[in-house]
């Protein structure tokens, strides 16, 4: 998986992972291009447990890829009902207020 923490002033962080698989893929959904880029998702691999520990403590996350998005549903982030597919592929955003 590749994870990135995104420091945004004033509103917190942004954890975004994907599976490593789709890094730098472009997957469609209808007339919607979802780009699944290094710059977004992060360029270096991490771990499934530093993701877990991203995961837990985050406010704010963005996540692609069936593995990540199970571990999310494993740890009771997100629902897998609450996921929406793009062509195959499971996405889900958490806010945590």
């Amino acid at each position: 998986m590749y994870l990135k923490v995104h420091h945004i002033p004033g509103a917190g962080e942004v954890v975004a992972a994907c599976d490593s698989e789709l890094l730098d893929v472009t997957l469609m959904h209808g007339d919607v291009e979802v780009c699944i880029t290094g710059g977004f998702y992060g360029t270096e691999r991490a771990a499934e447990e530093k993701v877990r520990r991203a995961l837990a403590s985050a406010e704010n996350v963005n996540i692609i890829g069936k593995r990540v998005v199970a571990l999310a549903v494993s740890m009771g982030l997100v629902a897998e009902e609450d996921c929406i597919m793009i062509g195959d592929v499971p996405h889900a955003q958490i806010f945590r207020i």
